[in-house]
């Protein structure tokens, strides 16, 4: 069986407190995870992560920032094995921009939340990308790398 390519552009958004929006998912016992999902034929990576933060926030006129990560995970997509590249990126926001009644495609969340960074080191809930607190912290501390990080988990 061919495992697909699966590109998608999530965005690790950060508000005026500096906490992280997340949203959780159901499926796999349950996760949380940054906005975001795939690219659709004839965009790229910031289109994309634009497009989701409207879809799944009500986002309009944000500025995306720089590439701050990437990862490659094998995983099943409605019961097909992708590999999926995905791309992560800076944006600020205030708060009380985001709109959930305006999101148009809510998908399958079930929630969203801003997180504290500590409430993220001190979770035993499962987020993802793993590693995301560190990556955030180090961004907070010493602003986004030179080049992207290459996440693993």
């Amino acid at each position: 069986m061919t495992t697909l390519l699966r590109q998608a552009a999530r965005v690790i958004l950060l508000d005026q407190e500096q906490r992280v929006m997340l949203l959780r998912y159901d499926e796999n016992q349950g996760f949380w995870a940054t906005p975001g999902g795939s690219l659709e034929p004839g965009e790229d990576y910031p289109t994309a992560a634009l497009r989701e933060l409207r879809e799944e926030l009500g986002l309009e006129d944000v500025e995306l920032g720089p590439q701050l990560a990437e990862r490659s995970k094998h995983h099943h997509v409605s019961g097909q094995p992708v590999r999926q590249v995905e791309r992560y990126y800076l944006a600020r926001v205030d708060a009380d921009d985001v709109d959930p009644a305006s999101a148009t495609q809510p998908d399958e969340i079930r929630e969203r939340r801003w997180w504290a960074l500590t409430e993220l080191h001190a979770t035993a809930e499962t987020v993802y990308p793993i590693g995301l607190d560190d990556l955030v912290a180090s961004v907070l501390e010493h602003g986004g790398p030179v080049c992207p990080v290459v996440l693993t988990g």
